[in-house]
């Protein structure tokens, strides 16, 4: 086992276990404080033992975003799922067949048509599916609008039918990523709130049970004020945060969990720059919260330390990272071969390009844990 960070390949993503048990106590209280379930969305990590850290001392639920991360926390031991992406036809086997390992899997839809196909394929399984009715609460990416007549009668197709159950309402505060302030992440948080309650008594109202209304996003959980008729919050990206989070008042830098190991492969006086090792692939292409951090690029450059060293990565190919660099002083450090480690602008995405973390504890690298990939 490698111990010192400067000894792993590059890239190689860092994890910093530290942190990561610090932003799961943090959301704890946060959780506890308000009175409702954490099911966090393990998308961002995809790894077992990150989320063995999120669910410790809660009911042990979480939240995926393809069903091979379904199966493969199955295989280590998890057995109560939320699916949070609309269910398609094309998907209804693999539900059934991960239903019939004997695990609980929550799956979610916005389509009129989808009960009705729903019920025959779990009569066919000989199974029962719980199915949540997603609702756009202003995000405007998928999601029944709260007021129409469809999150009335698909919660009642679902409810009516032999072979579904209705978990409830669900749905994702992502327009909260795009709130230029606090106090905008906080009227979003309300309003994901207001709307859920509002439809849930609704429902009601009108005889049908809503067993769970449950709301996610971390900038919305983070800084929630009144989570009154809410059951269950999916916050995922809080468990690592990224240089967006931090920007937009999520968290602080010092909270981030993750970056990217890179070694410098060229410098250039002339041209007031290196390139490093670490391009689109290993950070990913989101350019982060650019209306806030104009010169955001693709993420920070730190030191192996963690320090910042006040450079960003202002463009990327394939395998290849630019950073120009006017400070004289830090072009000489970064001689070709020196290590630096990116935080980059979004963790779940960078997570995902890569096969393992390099576990990262009191400066020195303890462990490797897999990251489930695939769909």
């Amino acid at each position: 086992m490698i111990s010192q960070i400067d000894d792993l390949k590059t890239p190689s993503p860092i994890l910093d276990v530290g942190r990561v048990r610090s932003n799961a106590q943090r959301m704890s209280a946060i959780v506890r404080k308000h009175g409702v379930r954490l099911r966090p969305h393990i998308k961002t990590h995809k790894c077992v033992e990150v989320a063995r850290i999120q669910t410790e001392s809660h009911n042990g639920a979480v939240t995926v975003s393809t069903l091979a991360e379904a199966g493969a926390f199955a295989n280590a031991g998890f057995n109560d799922f939320t699916y949070a992406v609309p269910i398609e036809p094309g998907k209804l086997r693999g539900v059934t067949d991960l239903l019939g390992t004997g695990i609980k899997l929550n799956v979610i839809t916005d389509d009129p048509d989808i009960p009705a196909k729903l019920d025959e394929a779990a009569r066919t399984a000989g199974t029962t599916i719980s199915v949540f009715l997603e609702i756009d609460c202003g995000d405007h990416r998928s999601g029944a609008a709260p007021k129409s007549e469809a999150a009335v009668s698909i919660p009642r197709a679902i409810a009516d039918a032999s072979n579904l159950t209705f978990a409830g309402l669900l749905t994702h505060g992502g327009h909260s990523y795009t709130a230029g302030s606090i106090d905008e992440i906080k009227a979003v948080a309300r309003q994901e709130r207001d709307v859920m309650v509002e439809l849930a008594e609704r429902l009601r109202s009108d005889g049908i049970d809503v067993p769970t209304v449950s709301i996610g996003s971390t900038p919305t959980i983070a800084h929630a004020d009144d989570l009154s008729g809410i059951d269950e919050v999916r916050p995922g990206n809080y468990i690592l945060f990224d240089a967006f989070q931090a920007n937009i008042g999520s968290c602080s830098f010092e909270d981030c969990a993750l970056t990217i190991l890179a070694a410098v492969v060229h410098r250039s006086f002339d041209q007031k720059k290196v390139i490093i090792d670490a391009g689109a692939i290993a950070l990913s292409k989101d350019r982060g919260p650019v209306d806030r951090d104009p010169g955001c690029g693709y993420g920070r450059v730190l030191d192996l330390e963690g320090n910042d060293l006040d450079v960003r990565v202002a463009g990327v190919s394939q395998e290849h990272g630019v950073i120009p660099i006017s400070d004289d002083a830090v072009l000489e450090r970064l001689r070709v071969g020196t290590r630096v480690r990116v935080l980059a602008n979004h963790s779940c995405l960078s997570a995902a390009q890569h096969t393992h973390f390099n576990v990262l504890e009191n400066g020195r690298i303890v462990d490797e844990w897999q990251i489930h990939r695939g769909w």
